[in-house]
């Protein structure tokens, strides 16, 4: 573990039990977040690849924001 870590986790051990576990909540989500976008990177390509074809295509229009 690094000393930059070692220093977050001393200061959250320090915090309310509730803030903790808020504060393992997010970190949980941010690592559950990679792991499915890094599994999806394939897919991610496909459609990206589909798209650039649909625009050769003229299958697609601009939106009007």
């Amino acid at each position: 573990m690094t000393s930059a870590l070692k220093t977050v986790f001393s200061k959250i051990n320090k915090m309310p039990l509730a803030e903790q576990n808020a504060i393992a909540a997010l970190l949980n989500e941010e690592l559950n977040w990679q792991k499915s976008f890094e599994s999806s990177e394939n897919e991610l390509q496909n459609l990206a690849e589909e798209a650039i074809v649909e625009y050769k295509k003229g299958k697609t229009r601009t939106l009007k924001l």
